[in-house]
């Protein structure tokens, strides 16, 4: 029997689970706990949202261990796995891992490491986190980080790059964590490739001057004649005044932010020069502050032109914008003013009406994970509360998370729960967002029992590989653990089911066994959550 708090997406399903009932599958292994800390620097069942430390030693104990054991290489490939399959949610962690790989004891894990380097590290912000790393890592030691190896790997990250791109790239990313081009070119003694990558290398180590007396008279290759002709137009830009100059030149050769002055960017007619080139996740992020400056007006062709981007369907596909991107940055611009500083702004009803339209396109670029999902929402505080560090409610966040699932999965119950029972909840997958919302708040309160959504999927027969559960509590109070729930489910249904606990206001409360691989714990709710729960669903972390 359906009750009436669950949407049924679909009974079918190709996934044919196998008894779990036994202890060790669940066991958390190093493999484990090193996928953990891949994903989002902690090798604990917990992921807090926006949280950025900086990993160090003690925080990866897994890592050490499997090192030790020899497993160096098997480290390397996760690694690689985690940072160009999209898999983690923080890159720090990776590239901290590689550098601890590189100066291990064991020489293979070494070679691998180096070897990895390009396609770890691949752009030069990467790269600089790398060698910092490295140095950290070295601190108090006598040896420096600058053997043979690292030299070679360095001068091979350089030489087999695309010339084009590596220009640009050094001019964009100049310097980070204190490090430079010109400190990575010297300190690695790198042998030019070939004369594209010498005009690079030269320009980066000695400036422009020296480049235009060593290129003027010479016959310079196609390849050459390009990077040259691209570096003088950065060259130019940087020591130009003429504001229509700069915007024709940005506009001609698609500069970027980066290549540009502090003084070019108090420009308007810069800043509109700029957006039209620039990636849409930038200029999601930035929409306040061009209201803020006058820089995007109401019913000017500038603001047309950013509404027209933000709502194509062309533009969302080739950025990948995940509809709660979306929804943060139209949360955040409707606010109408920023975090910090004193920027405040007139929210532009097109650019609203804009987002909310791009909001339901990006849809189509959710990959469905293909497992069988129940999402629960705890209806028994109110939902009024923010969510830490963002503008958008938790009525609204829990609506959102239920249609991304409702919307991508076919085989999604979505249930609420107050009161010590499921309570009637009628979201569906063709709901708009102020719809499923609506639906969340007018449910009354009451107490709290976050093992019911296990318990009535046990009680139903259905079996569920993935629990959501989502509550604005952040302490929870169990009739029964959550733990011993889960496991019984497990040995009913045979399935290998995991659950989520989201504590969308919490900032630090879990409920999580640490010795069960399939149960992990989110405090407060960002887009970096949705892929830790998708990492969980297929068994990466």
């Amino acid at each position: 029997m359906e009750p009436s708090g669950s949407t049924a997406m679909s009974s079918a399903s190709n996934h044919s689970p196998n008894s779990t009932g036994g202890g060790c599958l669940w066991e958390v292994s190093d493999k484990a706990r090193l996928c953990r800390f891949l994903c989002y620097g902690s090798e604990r069942d917990t992921y807090t949202a926006r949280e950025e430390g900086r990993v160090s030693v003690e925080s990866a104990g897994a890592l050490l261990s499997m090192l030790q054991e020899g497993r160096g290489a098997e480290v390397v490939e996760e690694v690689k796995r985690f940072t160009q399959d999209g898999r983690a949610v923080r890159l720090g962690p990776s590239f901290f891992a590689l550098a601890l790989c590189s100066q291990h004891s064991e020489l293979k894990t070494r070679q691998a490491a180096f070897k990895a380097l390009k396609e770890v590290c691949r752009d030069p912000a990467h790269l600089f986190s790398f060698i910092q790393n490295k140095k950290d890592l070295k601190e108090g030691m006598k040896c420096g980080i600058w053997g043979r190896a690292l030299r070679k790997a360095v001068s091979d990250w350089y030489n087999k790059q695309d010339a084009m791109s590596l220009a640009v790239a050094v001019t964009k990313c100049k310097q980070r964590e204190g490090w430079s081009h010109q400190d990575l070119l010297r300190l690695s003694h790198t042998k030019p490739a070939n004369e594209a990558i010498a005009l690079i290398s030269k320009y980066v180590t000695k400036g422009w001057k020296e480049v235009q007396v060593a290129y003027s008279d010479k016959e310079n290759s196609e390849e050459v004649v390009k990077v040259l002709s691209y570096l003088e137009v950065v060259e130019k830009v940087k020591h130009s005044c003429d504001e229509t100059e700069v915007v024709n030149l940005i506009e001609e050769h698609k500069l970027e932010r980066e290549q540009l002055l502090t003084d070019h960017l108090k420009s308007k007619q810069v800043w509109r020069a700029l957006l039209k080139e620039m990636p849409l996740h930038s200029v999601l992020r930035i929409l306040g502050k061009m209201t803020s400056n006058k820089i995007l007006e109401p019913g000017s062709s500038e603001t047309q032109a950013v509404c027209d981007r933000i709502q194509s369907e062309t533009a969302l596909k080739k950025a990948r914008i995940h509809p709660f991107s979306i929804l943060l940055a139209s949360e955040n611009y409707k606010r109408g003013q920023g975090y910090q500083g004193k920027t405040k702004w007139e929210p532009d009803s097109s650019i609203l009406k804009a987002m909310d339209s791009a909001y339901y396109k990006s849809f189509m670029n959710l990959e469905p994970v293909g497992k069988r999902f129940v999402v629960a929402v705890d209806v028994s505080t109110s939902l009024s509360s923010i969510v830490p560090g963002t503008s958008v409610s938790t009525a609204v966040a829990a609506a959102a998370i239920t249609m991304i699932f409702a919307r991508s999965e076919t085989d999604t119950h979505v249930l609420a729960y107050s009161e010590g029972a499921l309570v009637p909840c009628s979201i569906s997958a063709d709901m708009t967002l102020a719809q499923a919302t609506v639906e969340l708040v007018k449910i009354p309160g009451g107490s709290t029992d976050c093992t019911l959504p296990i318990t009535w999927a046990t009680e139903n027969g259905k079996a569920v590989d993935v629990f959501i559960i989502l509550t604005n509590n952040p302490l929870w109070a169990f009739t029964a653990s959550p733990v011993e729930s889960l496991k019984k489910h497990r040995q009913k249904s045979g399935a290998n089911s995991k659950l989520v606990m989201c504590g969308l206001t919490s900032i630090g409360n879990t409920v999580a066994d640490t010795e069960d691989s399939g149960l992990l714990s989110i405090c407060g709710f960002d887009l970096g959550a949705l892929s830790v729960i998708r990492n969980l669903a297929q068994d990466l972390i």
